[in-house]
């Protein structure tokens, strides 16, 4: 697929909003904007899936094995270190249980014992729990036909969404698998079959729904309303729908430096935690100013998380796309 660099800019500054909203959270005050950009990756996640499916066809196998391959290294390795801080005292509020490390590791959504919230070892893991649920339901599609695949999303979706309405399930998976934020995925998707029949917009009206997105994030931060997924998932959608059509339009070119930090934008996502903690223990011995440490930890959460693309990220890739690999994949290809 060849790359969409409003996309890979969307990536970018949404990891970038999520680590403000991380560091100016822990140092006790509130960005809440920046968790906007878990809309941001959701919208962008279904939208990149479903033209990548269309554009490289796999089977549901080997699509749900080089989505395991995409997430799963890193993120096993960042809640091992976790895991391993907990045992060693680093992490005081972190409690574990066996169950729940092993729930976390198999992205199966369950309540924390430190807390008792749904969330994983790694607490931003929590999207990930959603993602795997999308890929498993994107790889069912995978078995239809390429006409019935779409109708299948929406309904299955629809259903899950549906049951979330009617009753208040108890179980944390259920629960987590029937929010309204799953629809974020299905919207990228109607966004990813919108660009590939062409049904965009032209350059004033993709300028135009950009801007009406960001006014609209704008918006909610400035009154303090909820950042909730019925006015975040189609402001997301809209920024979205608005870079690619801005894009198709000729109106968007490289910038290296957003496209790279587009390209780490996972690894940020999953290491940022790690560098802020670090800095926010260093400013509690050191009487740093809070102003100074916002920024500290936003630029250490962001340069860990580029460090760890280039450490940890991309050799795990490299290792993973090594022949014996790439030759067990090939060999569940459709033909």
């Amino acid at each position: 697929m060849k790359t969409l660099y409003g996309i890979q800019y969307l990536r970018a500054f949404a990891a970038f909003a999520i680590v403000v909203f991380h560091a100016v959270e822990r140092n006790g005050d509130h960005f809440s904007i920046g968790a906007g950009g878990i809309d941001v990756f959701f919208v962008v996640s279904g939208f990149i899936l479903w033209v990548k499916s269309d554009r490289r066809p796999v089977t549901p196998q080997v699509f749900l094995l080089e989505r395991l391959r995409r997430i799963g290294p890193s993120y096993w390795l960042v809640t091992a270190i976790m895991v391993a801080g907990a045992v060693a005292g680093l992490f005081p509020n972190l409690r574990l249980t066996n169950s729940h490390v092993l729930g976390s590791l198999f992205f199966i959504p369950m309540h924390s014992p430190s807390n008792g919230e749904i969330w994983p070892v790694l607490v931003q893991g929590w999207t990930l729990n959603l993602q795997v649920f999308f890929y498993v339901l994107f790889a069912g599609a995978l078995f239809l036909p390429r006409r019935w695949r779409l109708l299948f999303l929406t309904v299955v979706f629809g259903g899950f969404f549906t049951v979330g309405l009617m009753v208040q399930p108890a179980s944390a998976a259920l629960f987590t698998y029937t929010r309204p934020i799953i629809l974020e995925f299905l919207g990228g998707v109607f966004l990813g079959e919108l660009w590939l029949r062409r049904w965009i917009a032209g350059t004033s009206l993709g300028l135009a729904c950009v801007g009406a997105s960001l006014a609209g994030f704008a918006t909610i931060f400035m009154l303090g309303a909820s950042f909730d997924e019925s006015l975040c998932g189609p402001l997301a959608m809209a920024l979205v729908y608005g870079m690619v059509s801005l894009e198709t339009d000729g109106s968007i070119g490289r910038v290296p430096l957003l496209t790279y930090l587009g390209d780490a934008s996972y690894s940020i996502y999953l290491w940022h935690t790690l560098a802020i903690s670090l800095v926010i223990e260093i400013a509690r011995t050191t009487g740093m100013s809070p102003t100074l440490t916002i920024l500290a930890a936003i630029v250490a959460g962001t340069v860990l998380g580029a460090v760890a693309y280039e450490a940890v990220e991309k050799p795990l890739r490299r290792l993973l796309s090594a022949k014996p690999f790439r030759r067990n994949a090939l060999a569940r290809r459709p033909s």
